[in-house]
């Protein structure tokens, strides 16, 4: 029986996955063995000993502290591409928002209680206040190329855009699912200079904090609609407003509103809903559960951020996994102690990523009591599972 600890309410699709049978949803932390979690902050609380896995009901993972998983050898997992048709969704009605100033108009219209009669001649009158140009064949640079930049970019596309991307780490999947009519822009410099609107689909990272910053927009075209749907920290807000005070940027639409941004003229703040629809919650909660159920019963990882991928069928044979640092003879230490024992190695994988490696090891005989403990003590072993 495995315990389970929700940080947050998750769509009861989980428990599609997570059966009764051998799951158990716990209020408790200290003895969970693996952690749901949307929104919830991880980096003050305690991770328990018997934690083998997070899993975050959705991509970004700001919330959750991965040094600290990885050094204790708790598996992080996210949902990417399990909202993505929801960001994809907000993000094309962004495209109209900021150009047609529908949201401006809604607001002065309301403003009209009161006026009766008056009200189709006022209208009439101001409507011009709202004027705003089309996108069929403008010009849209998308940043990232993902599983949401990937659709953002077909569907502006079939709107009738001329779409650039630009993602110089765009995996073979993310490539396959782009329309042949998506440009592949030279540079991002270039992209910038040519694209009427903007739209940033990339991870908040050490290297893309504050990548839309004055260096950035001094390299636009001149009255440049820019969406952000991806993180606010991508931006720096002091940069952004200075644009649009000058002209630089027409409009800027972002999910992640401060304070200053609702100020400012010409921004479009929404309330971070890009996700917020009852598919998006219930792909991302059902994908999250399903990594979860496969690891724990399997010792396979797959979207994990902190592990590499990891994955060898699951058959009869007894199972070790070894989390470890990625440093040379981890694996002949590892086959030298079975082979100590006279066990013999049915089947074995391992990777790694960055500084973290994995090893699965199918066995063709049991497993000795001491065993666990001499694998755990090699140097650089974090965390040791036998699976049967």
């Amino acid at each position: 029986m495995y315990n389970i600890k929700l940080l947050n309410n998750i769509s009861d699709v989980i428990y599609t996955n997570l059966v009764p049978e051998r799951y158990r949803i716990t209020d408790s932390s200290e003895d969970a063995h693996g952690i749901l979690v949307r929104s919830a902050n991880m980096h003050e609380m305690e991770l328990p000993s018997s934690l083998l896995c997070i899993a975050r009901a959705g991509a970004g993972v700001n919330n959750i502290p991965i040094e600290a998983c990885t050094d204790k050898g708790i598996v992080v997992f996210n949902t990417p591409g399990a909202n993505a048709n929801a960001v994809k969704e907000l993000v094309l009605a962004a495209l109209f928002l900021s150009s047609r100033k529908i949201s401006e108009g809604i607001m002065w219209t309301k403003s009209l209680i009161g006026k009766g009669s008056e009200i189709p001649k006022l209208i009439e009158k101001e409507k011009s206040r709202f004027v705003g140009p089309e996108i069929a064949n403008k010009k849209i640079g998308v940043i990232g190329l993902g599983a949401i930049g990937a659709l953002v970019a077909n569907g502006a596309q079939a709107l009738g855009m001329e779409v650039s991307g630009y993602d110089p780490y765009i995996s073979v999947k993310a490539a396959w699912s782009l329309s042949r009519a998506v440009h592949r822009a030279d540079s991002l410099d270039s992209l910038l200079a040519e694209s009427d609107y903007i739209t940033i689909h990339v991870p908040l990272m050490p290297d893309t904090k504050g990548l839309i910053n004055k260096d950035f927009l001094s390299k636009v075209k001149k009255g440049v609609r820019i969406l952000n749907f991806s993180r606010g920290e991508l931006v720096v807000t002091e940069d952004m407003l200075e644009a649009l005070r000058d002209g630089t940027v027409s409009a800027y639409v972002t999910d992640f509103p401060t304070e200053e941004l609702i100020q400012a003229e010409n921004v479009v703040p929404i309330p971070h809903l890009g996700a917020s629809t009852p598919e998006s919650e219930d792909n991302c909660a059902a994908m999250a559960s399903s990594q979860v159920q496969y690891f724990l019963e399997t010792g396979n990882i797959v979207n994990s951020v902190n592990f590499p991928n990891c994955e060898m069928p699951k058959s009869d044979h007894l199972r070790i996994t070894v989390a470890h640092r990625n440093v040379p003879n981890m694996v002949g230490q590892i086959a030298s102690i079975l082979a100590s024992h006279h066990i013999n190695i049915a089947n074995m994988m391992n990777k790694s990523k960055g500084n973290a490696a994995y090893t699965i090891i199918d066995i063709d005989n049991g497993a000795p009591d001491d065993l666990h403990n001499r694998l755990n003590d090699i140097d650089g072993v974090i965390k040791v599972r036998i699976i049967r």
